[in-house]
């Protein structure tokens, strides 16, 4: 199963920052199994999220997307998904606010989307390193059988 992590981040798309929230989810990516790329790092705003994510869509089975999902007036990844995805999942979305609340008040800020495009599953998660982490974990034990589900190769997981 292929997996891509998309940083959106105007600072370091520009190298004024230094990316640490896409290499995270890449690490968990891997050590869950998927085969992942190199991390697309691009500005925030709708047009350059909606134009990579289509671009993505049926190269990969899975996009994750870090940043962009907060309430600045740049933040406008879920707006750019909703542009690009056939069908939402929102269960995925909600078990991440849900599970994050528990642990601090600032993931009530997250307006992360969830949703199917073609084959592919899209994900947004925070930007912040333990942001993106935390909810990447709450929902990583559904998303291989999400995927497998969506490439036709499913397994039983009991469910």
């Amino acid at each position: 199963m292929r997996a891509t992590v998309v940083t959106v981040s105007d600072r370091a798309s520009r190298g004024v920052y230094t990316d640490v929230s896409g290499p995270a989810c890449k690490v968990m990516l891997a050590d869950a199994g998927f085969t992942v790329g190199d991390i697309v790092v691009i500005p925030d705003g709708i047009d350059s999220v909606r134009a990579t994510l289509a671009g993505l869509v049926g190269a990969t089975d899975l996009i994750v997307t870090t940043g962009g999902t907060g309430l600045s007036p740049r933040d406008l990844t879920p707006e750019a998904t909703r542009l690009v995805i056939d069908r939402e999942a929102p269960g995925f979305a909600e078990a991440m606010r849900a599970a994050t609340l528990g642990k601090n008040v600032y993931g009530m800020l997250s307006r992360s989307v969830s949703g199917i495009a073609g084959r592919t599953l899209i994900i947004n998660v925070p930007g912040s390193e333990k942001g993106a982490t935390e909810s990447l974990e709450v929902v990583m034990g559904a998303l291989q059988h999400a995927v497998e589900l969506l490439i036709g190769h499913p397994t039983d997981h009991n469910t």
